[in-house]
């Protein structure tokens, strides 16, 4: 933490408009889009602090700016309440100009509306008319903001972009609010101006105020990672835009580059987003760290013509990313979609920057090594993650590497490739003894998922059938229930819960004969095994008098040696 450079407080909306600061939101950052939902929430807020048993302050969150001489302010996170509060103040404003045109304590609430717009609005210059504003906002909403809102002219209906329609139903919603709460009478104004006042010093926020985008970046992490949702994805388009951007940039090419963000962010969501950048990277460079790769990124690219080529990059490699992570996508066949589904499956991402740079160097003319790729990591992912659950960054810093090698033309062979693989793929020996003892707790809807495809693989091999492991008709059977009746009682109960999860332990069962067993004795659960439509399940009832934990581990061993025939890479040599 000592090279992170910011300052935290605490401040209520009146310390921050005064002691003349000024604050801007950057021309890159996100347009303006709460709508009546988040306004009605506000409002409501608002409220309660005014009733006799209200809250004496109401906390507005985290407000991440940037500043170097602590005067002027870019707005990092946060410029979607501020912005609020600024329209809300404007239509408060607009009621005392109404009460003055109508005539109603019209001297003293000229002053009152002078004095706040003064104090949390800005002013007007009294020779040119010109609004000098507290707040700006960003390239597509500013001049709206600046033209219409702080000097309250009409405002137009037509020719507005779809954010400035949102400022100007804003400040006409709460300019109704206000109004019906102050009421329009010629003590309206004086309520109007206390209420003001005092909701200035009971709205606070946590300020964080840093010197520049990296440390930005950095206290965007350590939020995000404390469960407060911040957007890295706008910090970085500002950083890219702001290297574009330039006194000859033409603005029909801004607003190319601006749908070309959209549509990546639009793909893939403000959230995946980081994810994705962060395997789009280490699929073409050095592995870097979740925390260096802002400053990364930075670093390397610093010309107009290097943010252009990542925007491409980005642009093209966004619709891939997505696809990969999406085994339905329209360009799979049937055996990358199996490979995919089953990455999702076991919740492995660690692959997805080979993967990508493995598509980029095979799939068009040599789909079929593509192919082989994928699936040889779908069998490393189950013996390595899910049976093994071995180091996952140790397996991240290899696939790197790999992505590297094929981006670079080091490896040229889709063996290569899978030849690299055997340093994560643990031999049988290893996979064996993993699976011999492998629990996994099933009432986790993943887990119990990946149980199912386990048995369904293994009775697919002894019994050629290719039964739907997702079909509604099976159900995974608990031969020691998971709810054991007394009748399981020969088995100690500290044993139970230890033994009831063991893939030995749970079978394949059709739903029909599983709906009667419940938790019954083994005997009884015998007799209706004997009549499954599945080899796995008959063999129970056919190989074992009895069930306890000798005769669990027996069967777990036996499937350990089937499994690791399925689940196998043939390296060669």
């Amino acid at each position: 933490m000592a090279t992170m450079n910011f300052n935290t407080a605490n401040s209520t909306f009146r310390q921050l408009l005064g002691n003349g600061l000024s604050y801007r939101v950057p021309p890159f950052q996100r347009d303006y889009s709460w709508t009546e939902d988040e306004w009605d929430d506000l409002w409501q807020d608002i409220l309660g602090l005014f009733e006799d048993d209200g809250e004496p302050a109401h906390y507005m969150g985290y407000l991440v700016l940037q500043s170097s001489d602590n005067k002027r302010f870019d707005m990092i996170d946060g410029q979607q309440r501020i912005t609020t509060i600024s329209v809300m103040i404007l239509a408060a404003l607009g009621h005392l100009q109404d009460l003055v045109s109508a005539g109603l304590d019209a001297e003293k609430n000229a002053k009152r509306k002078e004095q706040l717009q003064n104090s949390y609005i800005g002013y007007l210059d009294p020779v040119s008319l010109v609004p000098r504003s507290k707040l700006e906002l960003n390239r597509h909403n500013n001049r709206f903001y600046q033209t219409y809102l702080v000097p309250l002219e009409k405002l137009p209906q037509r020719g507005l972009n779809a954010s400035e329609h949102q400022l100007r139903k804003a400040f006409n919603w709460f300019k109704e609010r206000i109004r019906v709460y102050c009421g329009v009478t010629d003590s309206s104004g004086m309520k109007l101006a206390a209420f003001l006042d005092n909701l200035v010093d009971k709205l606070f926020f946590t300020v964080i105020t840093v010197a520049d985008e990296l440390n930005a970046f950095k206290v965007f992490e350590t939020l995000n990672a404390r469960g407060v949702r911040l957007s890295a994805t706008d910090l970085l388009k500002n950083y890219l835009f702001s290297v574009i951007s330039s006194e000859d940039t033409h603005e029909a090419e801004l607003k190319a580059l601006e749908e070309r963000w959209e549509r990546i962010v639009g793909l893939l969501g403000s959230e995946s987003f980081p994810e994705f950048l962060r395997v789009f990277w280490n699929g073409r460079n050095k592995l870097v760290r979740k925390a260096d790769l802002f400053k990364t990124i930075r670093k390397r690219v610093v010309a107009r013509d290097t943010a252009f080529e990542l925007l491409r990059d980005l642009d093209y490699s966004a619709a891939l990313y997505a696809a990969l992570c999406d085994s339905q996508d329209a360009t799979w066949d049937s055996d990358e979609k199996l490979a995919l589904e089953q990455l999702l499956m076991f919740n492995v991402r660690q692959p997805l920057a080979m993967l990508m740079a493995c598509h980029a160097k095979f799939y068009e003319h040599e789909r079929t090594d593509f192919t082989r790729i994928l699936r040889a990591v779908a069998v490393v992912s189950f013996r390595y993650n899910v049976i093994c659950n071995l180091q996952a960054h140790e397996q991240e810093r290899l696939y790197n590497d790999i992505a590297w090698k094929v981006s670079t033309g080091v490896y040229a062979h889709a063996r290569e490739v899978i030849a690299a693989l055997r340093d994560v793929y643990p031999d049988d020996r290893q996979f064996k003894a993993a699976f011999a003892e492998k629990a996994l707790r099933t009432a986790n809807s993943r887990n119990r998922k990946v149980v199912r495809y386990i048995l369904f693989e293994i009775e697919r091999q002894r019994s050629g059938q290719n039964f739907d492991f997702q079909s509604a008709i099976y159900n995974l059977e608990h031969i020691l229930p998971e709810n054991p009746s007394p009748a399981w009682s020969y088995i100690e109960e500290s044993k139970q819960d230890r033994l009831i999860y063991r893939i030995g332990n749970m079978t394949l069962l059709e739903a029909s004969r599983n709906r009667d067993l419940g938790n019954g004795d083994y005997a009884t659960k015998r007799q209706v095994y004997r009549q499954s439509v599945f080899k796995t399940t008959q063999a129970v009832a056919e190989n074992y008098d009895n069930w306890d934990e000798q005769k669990i581990e027996l069967r777990q061993k036996q499937l350990a040696l089937v499994a690791a025939g399925i689940w196998k890479i043939d390296f060669g040599g």
